[in-house]
């Protein structure tokens, strides 16, 4: 809304700089006034501007010594218009420069510099862009200096105590309103722009107030550190902790001892538990390396993290009442009011009656029946004239033409247009006006032609593109009211956008239209015996004009034939318009202002409009004061926006007067900053003849019509006036007159009395209309019979705006009359002046107090005001996030703006509106120039921004949010309960019926002939013998073709030859690394290396494309388990010995190397028997979660029993065929694709994850051509089938795929089950026969790979929701499916036979009952000894793999997995009859965020981001020093990254209850993940950490 942040003073041109301003001679003010004009018009360049102003300067410098430098350097930033920050880059000159500097009113630009003085530099860390984000910026711009703030900076951090809270005047028992106002009424706007500038009360101007602001500000700063030092609520001497778990209680009075923070804070030395294993500290022993080491903290990441913290205030947060209680409402801190704030004391006050309505003897009984009269008895006189783009007068309608050419266009709308023989409308019907802006003659014969043949018209802009900002509301009105045709004008119907057939286009959400064309070819003369007719105006509606709600919305509002003449009626009073005056209109003549003045009234009195369209304004701004000095006009209506670019083009003109002028109204008076326009507008045309009493502000609404209007001199009312009012008391809706200079006021104009034969009062803005009192700002109510009449359509809405029945405090109805809610928000001063304080459009209520958008927008544009901005392409709006309003800046960025000067800008706007608003900003957005949706005559299009903002489509290029500022309202952290002792907890259990949560898969059962083998090699051996051509294994190529086989005795002989090329060279119990990719020579080294008594160690082999990544992996296995050798193919060892691999890793140190691929044939002497079953088999390695390498051992004897256990499960013999689609180097991957089948003796159809890269269909399609009734797959195998496979079940299911023989799919993984993928995959494959019960997942850990599997006995796996506020306070409360905070949680398959599990309280290893979360303790003979660890420190471990519990059974040895579960007992039965218990794994204990005081989950977070917008591919997240950094990988163009900032923060804070510290935005797949499809969310934070993920953007939340 262009117009409504009206133009600033122009104080700049007629006043000196302020930093001579101290006693400067006139003759250098003048200069240098000159030199300011030269830099805004683009004359000189900024270097010129600066040289030739200091030289002026030079002489009188020393003068200022007295001043504090820091705010001389802000007197200088007021004075210069180029408002350079010391460090920032200096901007070229630019032509357009002028453009801002005056629009705001210089109080206001003092007030912010003012306040902006009081943060000195406060160093935030800027957000850090790809350079193909950036629009053009040089490197600096990407990374900051890397200092911290300085100690003494953090004092100001906190947010500032009210310097003084305004006390109302007290002399009387009820002081009224006069008492306040009387010393700020000057006598009239003359009073120059000093006077306004001035922040006095009185009317004393003072010539140097910038010096006089520059030094209250310093005394003010002072006093604010002496207010600080007692209302400081915390005496902590750590730097702000973000996350609010310090306790702060006491109040010290003492001055706040602050820790000087340079790196990082002594303060974080404390948060060990979680933060020590995310560190990349070796979680212990060697073997637990983390795969990055920890990242020295000097990083520029972490120092940008240090800024933000350094820079984030603590909270304002009034004391808390203790909320949580066991029931878990989760209630958020409401907000309670402050006992301190200003509340009104006046009376209540009394309904304003306007001047009675004058009879006038002659009066017109209806607007047609003017027309007719001017029509027939001055036909030649003037009505109406068009100009061109040029200025040149086009074509002047005279009365009798418009009489002429409406009645032919009445009488061929009733009589010539027709469907199906019957009349297309008749009297009544609606019809839409589409007129451009510049033809406002056709308009207004169009208009009058309705009104004689009684149709409705219904004036809409014209739609340009199919996609208008706001069209589809305006199709939306025109279909509710029932319109069918369309009048528009030949060379507007053929600019509209056509289908195909040449037809205009339907619009998105318009009805069917017909388009009529109203130029003279296609009208009819009407015979002579016709008469339009002409009746006295009646209740019936005359037109409907459209207004767009806050919320996008459009209305109709219907204005009857009785209140169009009583408007004209009033306004000709009020006014006192005279037949045939002159009158120069601006505005948009559709509707409010521009229609009445310009259409309607002006025919009622035979006035002569001269209209100018906005088209010509935007080519020259002086255009409409050029035709006031050629017409001789005696009246303009026009919008402060026009003063204002009018200001800017004076120059040129020396010639014009505007003498002429008795009335200059302003149509948008009623914004409060209107009034610098008008001051600034009268200092510079008072010397070309205009005189300051002709400057009219009028109130108008849409609703309401014209409310208030300030009258001509000539009509005897008394002095306009002027309120200097408390923005503070104002956020309260309290009038308060602002007597201390203080930096944040509002300065208001009166927009004169109310209307003729009007009744106004002020009401309450929410609840019941009460009355306000006299000192209350409320929403002005009208009562007349000029108001609209109601919403076309909506009888609810109509009812509450244009009925409202005002009462007194007591109840009392103030009149049988229903009033009109004009959603203007104001109150009635002194003399029944009407003041306007803002609009219920633009009004924000946050924490409970009210902000008017206007006032922000003020703010803003006073920072700096020319460099980034312009001016009217700005929005400012409220969004809902976590049950309150949060205020977010839209601005259009000029292209020049370099990154960094941006940011500054960004942050000074933050604190400025901080400062004076005492609001915090939720979000600041920078868009491209040009980017925001327009409304039809410039400004903005609010509502359609904010929509774009909610959807994440407004493609900012900068954005600032600030959650930590303005979120008060969160829940109180969880205090820990004192440590309740595991005894006392089982009581508890069993006092409250809660059974203890334990569970035990089925017995073992008896021995079968192949179990009675202690070791896995004996089996081989014995099937070599028993079955030698039994078939073991099918590995499956790409093309779906097998590779290879082995049967029992092919793997038996090459498990031979292995196992003798190793017995010469290794001893017994040396360790043998494989590196093979996945196939049958992995199985058979692997069972040579158990013939030969060596200990495998299966190691994935490095990628070849990606060899600095995966080799340094393969090494440190190697280096880790002591290999001693490795064995592998010829090309592998090609690739270890390579010289890329040199780059990668150091190639000299590897062991030997051996290659397996044409080994002798040799029979080994003998094979080597262990001593005894506890003997080491084999080491299992794997990169955990965590990003930790972990190398379990396994003995034989956990090896046999894990087998046999997984045979039990499954179900499996030789006669069965299983399909395994994993990884064969870890867990039970391993185990299924080297063990199970030798132990069982059952076929597997192997099928190499990597194949499905080429052919995602393989391993599908293997399970169906082999008919397979078990299969095991990973998440990440699932996903590519999910995703690659999704759209093509039709093409499967015609090449016989058929997955109905499958009885059950288990994932194998080590993590919480993803519900929503194995979901989705069995929805897309059931129409391939998969059955919706077969897909179920495993769990297994480091310390058992093996726990949980669904097999093919046992009850389906169920699925629980619980309550995920409860989840966070290590609670288990189940709760109904689809309610609020419910997550759904799948069980991990079944316990396996000879496993038992309990769950344990992490930290006092007690049991726990069913309804708490717990680690997942498992006891099983298959569970692995140890880590594999380097120096042998089994001690920190031990409790790992033996653990037992501190109270109950004391003596069954656990290990302890490091996840956390739950365990639930089910009505199912399982095999054996009885009762199943259900285990579901929550999540890993490693990974758990501890945010405050409560756990999170990282994949709960991760779900709702990645719903939050359609672009957001994957995410992960961490917390880093108490901040949570949310990573998010970025699928579409780069331009949307910075949408998803606000959106990403939203969704956490709405959901989780959490402030988002840092959001990266990178490529897809720069998330890490593991075999298993597991996100590395510590390795994504080493390299975060380390800058090394390339970010596309990254944004640190304030």
């Amino acid at each position: 809304m262009a117009e409504r942040t009206a133009a600033g003073l122009l104080a700049v041109m007629l006043e000196p700089p302020a930093a001579g301003a101290l006693s400067l001679p006139a003759e250098v003010r003048e200069k240098l006034a000159e030199l300011e004009l030269e830099l805004s018009e683009g004359d000189i360049t900024q270097k010129g501007y600066e040289k030739k102003r200091s030289k002026l300067l030079a002489p009188y410098i020393p003068q200022i010594q007295g001043v504090d430098p820091s705010l001389q350097i802000d007197n200088r930033i007021q004075a210069s218009s180029q408002a350079v920050l010391p460090g920032s880059k200096h901007n070229k000159s630019r032509a357009t420069n002028a453009r801002d500097e005056r629009f705001r009113s210089d109080l206001h630009t003092e007030a912010v510099q003012a306040a902006l003085a009081k943060y000195k530099e406060r160093k935030m860390p800027m957000p850090s862009k790809r350079r193909s984000v950036l629009v053009q910026s040089s490197v600096e711009a990407c990374t900051p200096p890397d200092t911290s703030s300085a100690s003494e900076d953090e004092g100001s951090l906190r947010r500032q105590g009210r310097l003084a809270t305004s006390t109302p005047y007290q002399g009387h028992g009820h002081p009224a309103v006069e008492h306040w106002f009387n010393r700020v009424i000057q006598g009239s706007s003359t009073s120059s722009s000093a006077s306004s500038t001035s922040s006095h009360t009185g009317g004393r101007s003072i010539t140097n107030t910038t010096a006089h602001a520059a030094l209250n500000a310093n005394a003010a700063a002072t006093a604010l550190a002496d207010l600080m030092a007692h209302t400081q609520l915390d005496n902590h001497s750590a730097p702000p902790d973000v996350t609010g778990l310090s306790e702060r209680s006491s109040l010290h009075a003492e001055r706040p001892q602050v820790a000087s923070v340079r790196g990082v804070s002594r303060s974080y030395n404390h948060h060990t538990s979680v933060m020590e294993t995310a560190d990349g500290c070796e979680w212990g022993g060697g073997g637990f390396h983390s795969l990055i080491d920890g990242v020295p903290v000097n990083s520029r990441v972490s120092n940008k993290i240090q800024q933000l913290l350094n820079t984030l205030k603590r909270p304002k947060r009034p004391p808390l009442r203790e909320f949580f209680v066991d029931d878990f409402e989760e209630l958020l801190d409401v907000q309670q009011p402050d006992p301190n704030q200003p509340r009104p004391e006046g009376q209540q006050m009394s309904p304003l009656e306007g001047e009675p309505l004058g009879v006038v003897t002659n009066w017109p009984p209806s607007l047609p029946a003017a027309l007719q009269r001017w029509g027939t008895t001055h036909p030649k006189s003037p009505c109406l004239t068009a100009l061109d783009n040029a200025g040149k007068p086009v074509y002047t309608l005279t009365y009798g033409k418009l009489w002429t050419r409406s009645q032919k266009l009445a009488y061929t709308l009733l009589n010539k247009l027709s469907t199906r023989n019957e009349p297309l409308l008749m009297p009544g019907d609606r019809v839409a006006l589409v007129f451009p802006n510049n033809d406002p003659v056709m308009f207004m014969v169009a208009f009058y032609g309705c009104l004689l043949a009684e149709l409705v018209p219904v004036p809409i802009e014209v739609p340009l593109t199919k996609k208008d900002a706001g069209s589809q509301q305006i199709g939306f009105l025109l279909g509710s009211c029932g319109v069918t045709l369309a009048l528009t004008t030949d060379a507007c119907q053929k600019g509209l956008p056509k289908a195909q057939t040449g037809e205009v286009a339907t619009f998105k959400g318009w009805p069917r239209l017909l388009w009529f064309v109203t130029d003279g070819k296609h009208v009819v003369k009407p015979p002579k015996d016709w008469h339009p007719p002409i009746r006295e105006a009646n209740n019936d509606i005359a037109y409907v004009e459209y207004k767009t709600s806050k919320e996008g919305s459009t209305m109709g509002i219907t204005v009857s034939h009785s209140a169009m003449l009583a408007h004209c009626h009033a306004l000709t009073q009020a006014c006192g318009y005279t037949e045939a005056e002159t009158i120069t209109n601006v505005l948009d003549f559709k509707r409010e202002a521009g229609l009445w003045h310009g259409v309607l009234t002006s025919v009622m009195n035979r006035m002569h409009v001269i209209s100018i369209p906005y088209s010509l304004m935007k080519v020259n701004p002086l255009s409409w004061i050029q035709k006031v000095h050629v017409y001789k006009a005696r009246v303009a209506v026009v919008k402060s926006r026009d003063m204002h670019w009018s200001l800017l083009a004076q120059r040129d003109q020396r010639d014009i007067s505007l003498s002429s002028l008795r009335m200059l109204i302003v149509a948008d008076g009623a914004n409060p900053w209107s009034i610098s326009s008008c001051d600034a507008f009268l200092n510079v045309f008072q010397a070309r003849g205009l005189r300051p009493e002709v400057i009219c502000p009028c109130a108008s609404s849409s609703e309401a019509m014209t409310v208030a209007i300030r009258r001509p001199p000539e009509t005897g009312v008394p002095p306009p006036g002027k309120a200097v009012l408390s923005m503070g008391g104002l956020s309260h809706s309290v009038i308060r007159v602002d007597t201390e200079e203080k930096l944040s006021v509002l300065t208001v104009q009166d927009v004169g009395q109310v209307m003729p034969g009007a009744v106004v009062c002020v009401v309450r803005v929410e609840g019941t209309p009460y009355l306000c009192q006299t000192d209350e700002v409320g929403e002005i109510c009208v009562s007349s019979a000029s108001t609209g009449l109601a919403y076309y359509g909506l009888p609810g809405m109509t009812k509450n705006i244009f009925e409202t029945i005002p009462v007194t405090l007591s109840g009392v109805p103030i009149s049988d009359r229903p009033f009109t809610r004009t959603s203007l928000l104001g109150f009635v001063g002194p003399d029944s002046l009407v003041f306007i304080v803002g609009k219920m459009d633009g009004l924000m209520v946050v924490s409970g107090r009210r902000h008017n958008a206007d006032d922000v927008v003020a703010t803003a544009l006073a920072v700096e005001p020319m460099k980034f901005v312009y001016r009217g392409r700005i929005a400012v709006f409220s969004v809902s996030v976590l049950h309150d309003e949060r205020i977010v800046v839209v601005a259009e960025q000029r292209p020049d703006a370099s990154e960094e000067d941006s940011f500054q800008w960004m942050s000074r706007v933050l604190q400025a509106i901080d400062s004076i608003h005492q609001v915090g900003v939720y979000c600041l957005a920078l868009v491209p120039a040009n980017t925001l949706p327009k409304a039809p005559l410039g400004g903005i299009h609010i509502s359609e921004t904010k929509q774009r903002f909610l959807e994440g489509a407004l493609h900012p290029c900068n954005v600032l949010m600030c959650p930590h500022t303005c979120v008060t309202n969160l829940p109180k952290p969880r205090q820990k309960q004192p440590e309740v002792g595991p005894a006392s907890m089982i009581v508890g259990n069993l006092v409250a019926g809660k059974r203890i949560a334990q569970a035990c898969g089925r017995d073992l059962g008896q021995l079968e002939d192949n179990d009675q083998f202690l070791y896995i090699q004996d089996v081989l051996q014995w099937r070599a013998q028993a079955t030698p051509d039994h078939p073991l294994f099918l590995v499956l190529n790409a093309k779906g073709t097998v590779a290879s086989t082995a049967s029992c005795l092919q793997l038996h002989k090459r498990a031979e030859r292995v196992a003798a090329a190793l017995m010469g060279r290794l001893n017994t119990g040396d360790h043998v690394a494989l590196v093979y990719p996945p196939g049958i020579d992995l199985i058979a080294t692997f069972y040579g290396c158990l013939y030969a008594g060596c200990v495998p160690v299966t190691v994935r082999p490095p990628h070849p494309q990606n060899l600095t990544t995966t080799l340094p992996t393969v090494k440190m296995i190697v280096e880790v388990s002591k290999s001693v050798c490795i064995l592998t193919t010829q090309a592998i060892m090609k690739l270890l010995k390579s010289k890329e691999a040199a780059a990668a890793v150091d190639i000299k140190s590897w062991p030997t190397v051996l290659d397996t691929d044409d080994l002798p044939r040799k029979k080994n002497p003998q094979m080597y028997k262990p001593p005894t079953p506890e003997m080491l088999a084999y080491l299992d390695f794997s990169v955990s979660t965590t990003g930790i390498l972990a190398g379990v051992k396994m003995s034989h004897a956990a090896t046999s029993a894990l087998c046999r256990s997984i045979k039990l499960q499954c179900e499996l013999y030789p006669s069965r065929q299983i399909a395994i689609c994993l990884d064969p180097y870890c867990g039970l991957g391993f185990a299924l694709w080297c063990l199970c089948s030798v132990y069982s003796g059952h076929q597997s159809i192997l099928v190499p994850p990597l194949e499905l890269e080429s052919n995602a269909s393989l391993w599908l399609t293997a399970v169906s051509q082999y008919k397979v009734r078990v299969t095991f797959c990973s998440y990440s195998v699932m996903e590519m089938c999910t995703k690659g496979l999704g759209l093509q079940t039709e093409a499967l299911r015609l090449r016989n795929v058929n997955l109905s023989c499958v009885r059950t799919c288990m994932v194998v993984a080590e993590e919480r089950p993803r519900i929503s993928l194995t979901q989705s995959f069995s929805k897309i494959f059931k129409d391939l026969g998969l059955s919706p019960r077969a897909v179920s997942t495993t769990f297994g850990c480091r310390v058992n790979v093996a726990i949980c599997l669904q097999g093919t006995a046992g009850p389906d796996p169920t699925t629980v929701y619980v309550d995920m506020r409860a989840l966070r306070h290590d609670r288990v409360r189940l709760v109904e499916r689809g309610s609020p905070h419910s997550l759904p949680l799948m069980e991990s398959g079944k316990i396996l036979p000879g496993v038992k599990v309990i769950i344990a309280n992490t930290e006092t290893k007690g049991p726990l009952g069913d309804s708490h979360l717990g680690e997942i303790w498992v006891s099983s003979p298959h569970n692995a000894t140890g880590y594999y660890t380097v120096y042998g420190e089994e001690a920190l471990h031990a409790d790992h793999f033996n653990t037992k519990l501190s109270f109950g059974d004391t003596q069954t040895v656990w290990a302890r997995t490091g996840y956390l579960g739950f365990l639930r007992r089910t009505e199912l039965t399982d095999a054996c009859g009885e009762r199943h218990d259900a285990l579901y794994v929550v999540g890993s204990v490693d990974e758990t965020l501890e945010l405050r005081g409560m756990r999170y989950h990282p994949i709960d977070i991760e779900t709702s981001v990645i719903r939050s917008h359609k672009s957001i591919a994957e995410c992960a997240v961490f917390t880093w020093t108490n901040l949570l950094v949310v990573v998010v990988e970025l699928e579409g163009s780069e331009q949307e990254a910075l949408d998803l900032v606000a959106l990403v923060t939203n969704v956490v804070l709405e959901e989780h209850y959490l402030i988002v510290g840092v959001v990266v935005v990178v490529d897809p797949g720069v998330i890490p993940i593991n075999s298993r499809g597991e996100k590395q969310r510590m390795h994504l934070r080493d390299g975060f950490l380390a800058d090394q993920l390339d970010p596309i953007y990254v944004a640190y939340n304030m």
